[in-house]
């Protein structure tokens, strides 16, 4: 799994929408969010960077 901080994330309608972003990217994604760390864990076969530009590309920067 990789993980990602999203310090941006915040609420659930983030979540939808990082939920969407990763799906449309990989439909055979797994992801797993901790809301309260601001932490998602992702199994895809995408690389990190892949996962990181469309994560950033909806406005959810990694830090």
């Amino acid at each position: 799994m990789i993980s990602f901080t999203l310090p941006e994330m915040t609420c659930g309608h983030c979540v939808g929408v990082i939920n969407q972003t990763l799906i449309e990217l990989d439909p055979e994604c797994e992801l797993e969010f901790d809301l309260l760390n601001h932490i998602i864990k992702v199994e895809s076969s995408c690389t990190r960077e892949q996962l990181a530009e469309a994560l950033t590309e909806a406005g959810y920067q990694p830090a």
